[in-house]
């Protein structure tokens, strides 16, 4: 006998701004907890999980076996896909440092410039874009953060500014799928949706390679390399324009951190910063770029061929994560293992959406597990691995006992990532995420400013651009036809705006803890981000509420 069909409640008490106030609970305890009282990122989420259960059952009225389904459902997809993209991704990196392999990495970058503000440009920003484009999800973060501290970050900087950097190229993610998942949520045209967030985020692609070398070394600092910082943003905020407008969402990130990539790595042939600022200083110090550069002369063995070397493994990596996001081979692959869809017990097809959430009547919320394992991202990324192995010149027996090796330390971080999925698909299921989204619709006017802020709130709730696209998209188109106003503007603005939430996202800030080795210090992390993504997003929102008047002829009719 089928189940009865539960419909969301958004105002249990009758009080919007009651409702409000306790729907916010599980997130104000996880990041609460987290950042002021020094508990670690486990029990944080532990806590903001059994909250988020608490209100499901006891306040909204959410059936109690439904929401322990939705709980299960959301640990399961922590741990795949996007745990095991982490995994794979750290295999990775373990391998680099057994081979010496890494120490190369390290010298080749130094040799381009051994300024730490110059190398964060080339690797969080350029190649985390690139990483974005083509897998999305967690990797770009992991593997940039490590990167960083490889070549002599302190763990703890590099878990941040690889956070920071992670931004533009968010909103086209892996091969454009937060565009085309919104474009299927609400409707709109999908190529209008690129083509106004590509004339949306160029702005913020010039910004945020400056912002994130003011973070680490303040005005002066900036402006000690302000003509790499101009070539990095302009160069990727061009790409990122005309692709989005003229050729759709799907390889936006993909040329854009290629093009930056290559056109810093040939500026920097021309041009050095007059001092080399590094983390060991906190200044520039007395010697100049080409001193500092000159270290590398004591490795004579890094030749051209060694370099090659050491760096093949991530050109596997590249390759890999870009041939499986693209549709045909995800095609393939799945028809090579078809896929095991599994719906999810006592919860698929058994909540329902209600107005002003939809557009419809009611609409029935699906929940269908995928374990679409030769097609993940991660798999990619562990045939990367794999065929990194014979390439360093490691023994099959040897690299078994790194992967055990870094299992057992990603173990407590893995699941924490699963513990905090699980609190956010409970707060999707029950509907009390849509009730903190109906407390920004209630500005009126004003809600332009705040339609990416609600992008945003997505964001730092499920750490995914697609999921707060697919959770508040119709949301926003809803409330936009309501108040008078353009949806494709409020619907793009909410995977642009989104993207300033992922510097702040629980499963983002646990990822780059992990991949510097700082997994313990997830407080501090988010207290440092925090400030640049709320500035971030409230720049957004200026902008939206610009292209709402004044500027709206900056919008694709």
């Amino acid at each position: 006998m089928p189940l009865a069909v539960w419909q969301h409640v958004y105002d249990p008490f009758g009080s919007m701004l009651l409702s409000t106030l306790v729907a916010m609970l599980p997130l104000v305890v996880l990041l609460g907890l987290l950042a002021f009282a020094g508990w670690s990122a486990s029990r944080a989420a532990a806590a903001g999980l059994a909250t988020a259960l608490a209100i499901a059952i006891g306040v909204v009225g959410m059936p109690a076996d439904a929401a322990a389904a939705a709980a299960i459902y959301g640990a399961a997809f922590g741990l795949f896909p996007i745990g095991w993209i982490i995994l794979a991704a750290m295999f990775l990196y373990a391998l680099s440092v057994e081979a010496g392999a890494l120490a190369v990495m390290q010298r080749s970058v130094m040799r381009l410039s051994a300024d730490h503000r110059v190398q964060a440009l080339l690797i969080a920003f350029c190649f985390g874009a690139f990483l974005e484009g083509a897998a999305g999800f967690g990797a770009p973060v992991a593997i940039t953060a490590a990167l960083l501290a490889a070549t002599g970050f302190p763990a703890l900087e590099a878990a941040c500014i690889a956070l920071i950097a992670n931004t533009a190229p968010v909103a086209f993610g892996a091969l454009g799928t937060p565009i085309l998942t919104l474009a299927k949520v609400t409707g709109l045209d999908e190529q209008a949706i690129s083509a106004l967030a590509g004339r949306q985020l160029p702005f913020f692609s010039l910004v945020v390679p400056a912002w994130m070398v003011m973070a680490m070394s303040g005005w002066r600092g900036l402006v000690g390399v302000w003509p790499v910082v101009l070539v990095c943003g302009v160069s990727f905020a061009s790409i990122q324009f005309l692709i989005a407008n003229y050729v759709g969402p799907s390889l936006v990130d993909v040329v854009g951190g290629i093009v930056s990539l290559a056109s810093v790595a040939v500026f920097l042939k021309f041009w050095q910063p007059t001092t080399s600022w590094q983390h060991a200083t906190g200044h520039g110090d007395a010697s100049t770029t080409a001193a500092a550069s000159s270290s590398s002369e004591a490795h004579p063995e890094d030749s051209a061929r060694r370099v090659a070397w050491a760096w093949m493994p991530w050109v596997f990596l590249s390759l890999a994560v870009f041939c499986w996001g693209l549709p045909p081979v995800k095609q393939a692959l799945d028809a090579a293992a078809p896929l095991p869809e599994i719906s999810v017990p006592r919860l698929d097809g058994r909540v329902a959406k209600v107005p002003p959430a939809t557009l419809d009547g009611e609409e029935i919320e699906r929940a269908v597990y995928r374990f679409n394992y030769l097609s993940a991202a991660g798999t990619g990324i562990a045939v990367a691995a794999l065929a990194s192995v014979p390439w360093l010149g490691l023994a099959w027996s040897r690299a078994a006992a790194i992967f055990a090796i870094t299992l057992r330390k990603l173990f407590p971080s893995l699941a924490t990532i699963a513990a905090m999925l699980a609190l956010a698909f409970v707060t999707r299921y029950s509907g009390t995420d849509v009730t903190l989204g109906l407390a920004l619709t209630t500005t009126g006017t004003a809600y332009a400013f705040f339609s990416p802020l609600l992008g945003w709130l997505g964001v730092a709730l499920t750490g995914s651009d697609t999921s707060s696209n697919a959770m508040f998209g119709s949301l926003q188109r809803v409330t936009a036809e309501q108040l008078g106003l353009n949806p494709l503007l409020t619907c793009t603005a909410n995977s642009t705006g989104g993207v300033m939430g992922k510097m702040i996202d629980a499963q983002s800030i646990v990822v780059s803890a992990t991949a510097t080795g700082v997994h313990r210090q997830e407080g501090a992390i988010l207290r440092r981000v925090f400030p640049h993504s709320l500035a971030l997003a409230a720049l957004m929102g200026l902008l939206v509420w610009l292209q709402a008047g004044p500027l709206a002829w900056m919008v694709p009719t």
